[in-house]
């Protein structure tokens, strides 16, 4: 497989790219990614058996269950830090290996329905908090220090938006790849 399809395979909908500013319209949407994204995810596994589950969407990509898991594991590290950068001035997160984390049993074979349901109501709470972000407070900061960057509020929107975008790809395109 040449590198561009395995950067397509790996990329569906392009890298996360962070910009400086936002317009609300951006903004909306990117709230609107995460507040759909458990029904879809939900609805794209459903129906799968375990067979499919364990099928990676891409060669030594993680499998559909980790993904499931995975998103669960970012998410719950989403919520604490959206909360963290509205009660805190520039906190420095922590950072949490999801490589390793996809290795535990839980996520190599564990049911997806428990992170499923799961997801739905971090969401839900999730949801209530961003929704209720105040214009001001969309250029607080926080800081990664992995990455040694200064994210914004508008940049956890983006990124997140992103993520939930980005993985469901994953899924969508690895089912029709397999016609199932």
């Amino acid at each position: 497989m040449k590198n561009t399809e395995l950067y397509a395979l790996r990329y569906p909908i392009g890298e996360f790219n962070p910009k400086e500013n936002y317009s609300s319209g951006e903004l909306n949407g990117y709230i609107s990614s995460i507040e759909t994204f458990p029904e879809k995810i939900k609805e794209a596994v459903t129906g799968m058996n375990d067979s499919q589950l364990d099928t990676p969407y891409r060669p030594d990509g993680w499998s559909v269950r980790r993904v499931v898991h995975h998103v669960v594991d970012s998410h719950v590290n989403c919520y604490c830090r959206f909360k963290l950068a509205l009660t805190e001035d520039n906190p420095t997160i922590r950072p949490y290996n999801e490589a390793d984390w996809a290795e535990l049993p839980e996520a190599k074979t564990g049911p997806v329905d428990p992170s499923l349901e799961f997801l739905d109501i971090l969401h839900k709470k999730l949801i209530i908090t961003i929704k209720n972000i105040k214009t001001e407070q969309y250029k607080r900061t926080l800081f990664h220090p992995e990455s040694k960057l200064k994210m914004t509020i508008e940049n956890l929107l983006h990124l997140y938006g992103w993520h939930c975008q980005h993985h469901l790809a994953h899924i969508i395109n690895l089912k029709k790849e397999k016609n199932w």
